[in-house]
């Protein structure tokens, strides 16, 4: 049982090669929602109405990803910020190293000990996600020589 389709596979390929296992185990699949509610043997008729449905649901999402990705184009061209604000700082990149190269600490325990100390998420620990990308742009501006402020 699966809420609606597009929660069982990202892509086309995905959804057919799960009605596939689905058929070669013999379970029935059932949709609450979407085009395809109801029950559904992912043997003959079935299959063919799940490949349609997998092959639109894949041209949707192909179609929204176009979409983001023309209107954060735009956006750039209008030179309007994509992305949060940055609530990193020399101070935190520099207690973020540290913590890295002498402790040797994951990024989630770095992430843990840091703070921010401005803007809307001032007091709050920053992601470790947040933490990853502001060493690896450290590191890739000391690999290239190229040491910019980060901010």
């Amino acid at each position: 049982m699966v809420h609606e389709m597009k929660r069982l596979g990202r892509g086309a390929l995905e959804l057919l090669k799960v009605a596939e296992e689905l058929r070669d185990a013999e379970i029935e699949l059932e949709f609450l929602t979407g085009p395809l509610a109801g029950k559904h043997d992912p043997s003959g008729h079935g299959a063919a109405l799940f490949a349609f449905f997998a092959a639109m649901a894949e041209s949707e999402r192909d179609y929204i990803r176009d979409k983001t990705l023309e209107g954060q184009e735009t956006a750039r061209t209008k030179g309007k910020a994509i992305g949060g604000v940055k609530v990193s700082d020399q101070d935190m990149l520099a207690t973020a190293l540290r913590l890295r190269d002498d402790e040797r600490l994951s990024l989630r325990e770095i992430a843990s000990r840091l703070v921010i100390r401005t803007g809307k998420k001032r007091g709050q620990h920053p992601a470790p996600a947040t933490v990853m990308r502001m060493l690896r742009e450290h590191d890739e501006q000391t690999t290239t020589g190229t040491l910019e402020p980060t901010t």
